[in-house]
């Protein structure tokens, strides 16, 4: 299989697997576009390796082979047929993407098979660095950046668009028995797993959500100072990327915090919306 096949067989697995993400995507020059294709395939193919198999030896056969694949990307000598890492391999001898992220993005998979409780802010944000931030740096080498404080800024705005997932998804996590709420501030809040299992949304439950879209805007504000450090194109990318989570976030206020009446998603119609005002947002950014 030749790499522009390869390449083909990743934006196919990202239009398919990834809606928000392929709208923010459309934004990048073909080159940088398919680098960020082949970044979010493997990480698909990670997400892949613990969902939907009950087996836990399955799993974590599967998470050995996503790692022994990294090193084989690494080491230039990938398996002549598997698309992903043949596109994966070329992005970063093009884009210079370092292995230290793509390690943690593995780490952080397996976390899910050892972790569904997390006691603390700083042991969650742990969690959101490998699985959230490192895809962030990832992609922020195939946009391309001159300024160092880019990889800080980057690993923020992952981190704030995981929170924002974590928001919206306490109630699927919770059928799965995974709670990914700090249990501190559950207790604080007067939260219980109880709460939480059974679906209950009781004003702790609201103040302890509140928290959490507090600490997403926090990450937000430092995130979005990534757009002006970036090149016209990536802006309009990581901005439209920003736009999309932001808008989700906005959705979950207005809500009332309550994620009991379902899972929110953005109408096609919604995403252009964003997408224009992204584009002109990103003309107009300014390093602060």
């Amino acid at each position: 299989m030749n790499v522009d096949e390869a390449y083909d067989r990743c934006t196919q697995i990202t239009r398919t697997e990834a809606r928000n993400f392929y709208f923010g995507f459309i934004l990048l020059p073909r080159t940088r576009r398919r680098g960020i294709h082949a970044l979010y395939a493997f990480s698909r193919l990670c997400d892949d390796s613990v969902d939907g198999v009950d087996d836990l030896g399955a799993k974590l056969s599967a998470v050995a082979a996503r790692r022994a694949e990294v090193a084989q990307v690494y080491d230039g000598d990938v398996p002549d047929d598997d698309p992903v890492l043949i596109a994966l391999a070329d992005a970063v001898r093009r884009f210079g993407i370092p292995r230290a992220p793509m390690d943690a993005l593995v780490d952080g998979v397996e976390m899910d098979l050892a972790i569904d409780r997390y006691a603390d802010w700083p042991a969650l944000k742990g969690y959101c660095d490998r699985v959230a931030g490192a895809v962030g740096v990832l992609s922020l080498h195939v946009f391309g950046f001159r300024d160092p404080m880019a990889v800080d800024h980057a690993e923020d705005l992952g981190v704030a668009m995981q929170v924002v997932n974590i928001m919206r998804d306490v109630q699927e996590d919770a059928l799965c028995d995974r709670i990914y709420l700090p249990a501190d501030e559950m207790a604080t809040c007067g939260v219980t797993e109880t709460d939480i299992l059974a679906d209950r949304m009781t004003p702790e439950m609201l103040g302890l959500m509140r928290l959490q879209g507090d600490r997403a805007r926090d990450y937000f504000a430092r995130g979005e100072r990534l757009i002006p450090l970036l090149d016209l194109r990536a802006r309009m990318c990581v901005s439209m990327l920003a736009a999309l989570y932001g808008d989700i976030l906005v959705r979950i206020t207005d809500g009332g915090y309550d994620y009991t009446r379902g899972r929110i998603s953005l109408s096609g119609r919604r995403k252009m919306f964003l997408m224009a005002r992204s584009i002109g947002r990103a003309f107009t950014a300014r390093r602060r």
